[in-house]
């Protein structure tokens, strides 16, 4: 266990339990000089102290991890890049904020994203007035899309009541795991009277794969679903039917801002509870523990496909029964980011795109083929990421078909219990250096970057030099 000072949470917590330092200190076993040294921090957290604090007050451990301190810095960090703050803001600082003031450093996060929202939305308002086009074409409003993509951000993609509510349903009916689509058609129709229907190739919308008529009590399906995916829509239905008032519940308090947002939601939400069905969590997890995390396995034990396994492998944060904290993103050819979910402190970036030197780019050159790569980031951090290619054809011969790349990533100290990491030197030191995008990259000096970060004024011999890539053709008048 690496040195952590978390005495600022210490300090919180006595605080809110109306504790004298004697009291805590008597509580933990504990002398009141140290506990004095751990809340100043002059000495670090240890594991003793952790688990005193779990048997004392039920706590988990978790709450003190540095992994909260890490996302919160890569939250600020971007937050804290507007130019028009006229200053930059050391990562030294950023690390004393998030460590010994989180509160302050997450209301900062929030006024900025309110802030944004705000601007973003004015802009759209002079444009439909038609006032101030450029600058209103300049900033794109928040969607609905993003707003749901948050809110899960913000949960670490794990929502405890539908998950354990999932499960329970699964164990109690004794679901055949991996062969689940007969057993929920059936379950459907015994408890629902609902019908299931394959069409004709002709009969669903293009591209629709599940269609419900509440009246006639059907449930259409598209012929083209696999066994998995069949599965994973019957579990869908299930949701929308039994739990749909626990789904609104959540989604209440979750305040989104718009109807667009709150039935993206609702969908999300239902596509999570049916995740949590097809690939229960205690039985999946012992699996994913089992077979050192291999994706391919996984698919072939359950019956679903590689970006269905990556998803659910990145939302299993139970507490007491935690996987390994995984993120899992999912983007096309241009970049564009359809999918991203993040279990634990990795940032995707939301000021530009991603990092062209990162695996999942390369996986377009390489389809079906599993990719590593051990990354470090600017704040020295590593990770271990596995890319791979997954398509989703819509009909024939001469049909397009839909090919994205996904990846999945944690951090560098879970790597021996991945398989991935077979013959994979993990030595921080031979890391490729990515960023989170151009815009907030601190690299300078990479041969990929597209423009200068946020806030970076160049002299003229930058514009010479790092910064070649996007400078004009035109000479440099001296």
């Amino acid at each position: 266990m690496k040195k952590t000072f978390m005495g600022v949470r210490l300090k919180r917590l006595r605080e809110e339990r109306r504790l004298t330092q004697a009291a805590l200190a008597a509580k933990l076993g504990i002398s009141l000089s140290y506990l004095n040294q751990l809340e100043n921090n002059q000495r670090p957290l240890t594991l003793p102290v952790l688990l005193a604090l779990n048997s004392a007050f039920g706590l988990d451990v978790q709450s003190f991890s540095d992994d909260d301190e890490a996302r919160l810095i890569a939250d600020l960090r971007e937050a804290l890049a507007d130019p028009a703050l006229g200053e930059t803001i050391a990562t030294a600082d950023l690390r004393e904020l998030a460590l010994n003031m989180p509160a302050v450093g997450r209301a900062l996060v929030t006024l900025n994203r309110k802030y944004r929202l705000a601007t973003e939305q004015s802009a759209a308002l002079s444009a439909r007035l038609g006032e101030d086009r450029q600058a209103a074409s300049a900033i794109l409003p928040s969607t609905p899309f993003e707003e749901v993509r948050d809110f899960f951000y913000a949960h670490n993609n794990h929502i405890p009541e539908l998950d354990e509510a999932a499960e329970a349903i699964a164990m109690r009916m004794k679901f055949p795991i991996g062969q689940m689509a007969p057993a929920l058609a059936a379950y459907l129709e015994s408890r629902h009277g609902v019908k299931a229907v394959f069409d004709t190739f002709d009969e669903l919308p293009s591209g629709t794969q599940r269609k419900f008529d509440a009246r006639a009590k059907v449930m259409r399906l598209s012929r083209r679903l696999r066994p998995g995916q069949q599965a994973f829509q019957f579990a869908t239905q299930i949701a929308i039917l039994e739990f749909d008032n626990e789904l609104r519940s959540i989604i209440d308090k979750a305040g989104f801002t718009n109807d667009d947002a709150r039935g993206l939601a609702r969908i999300g939400l239902a596509n999570y509870f049916a995740g949590a069905m097809v690939l229960p969590y205690t039985v999946f997890l012992s699996e994913a523990e089992r077979w050192r995390y291999d994706i391919e396995l996984l698919g072939h034990r359950f019956g679903v496909g590689f970006e269905t396994v990556c998803h659910r492998l990145s939302a299993l944060q139970r507490p007491n029964a935690r996987g390994i904290p995984f993120f899992f993103i999912r983007v096309d050819r241009a970049g564009n980011i359809s999918k991203r979910q993040s279990a634990t402190d990795f940032h995707f970036s939301r000021v530009g795109g991603t990092c062209p030197l990162w695996n999942v780019y390369e996986a377009f050159a390489n389809p079906g083929r599993v990719l590593t790569q051990l990354a470090r980031m600017p704040d020295e951090r590593t990770y271990l990421w596995i890319a791979r290619t997954v398509s989703h054809g819509q009909g024939g011969y001469g049909a397009p078909a839909k090919t994205f790349a996904v990846a999945l990533g944690c951090d560098v100290r879970h790597a021996e219990r991945i398989v991935y990491s077979q013959g994979l030197n993990i030595d921080p030191a031979v890391a490729t250096p990515i960023g989170m995008g151009c815009k907030v990259c601190e690299r300078l000096d990479c041969p990929q970057r597209a423009f200068p970060p946020i806030g970076r004024a160049l002299n003229i011999d930058e514009s010479r030099s790092h910064f070649a890539p996007y400078a004009t053709s035109a000479p440099i008048a001296q």
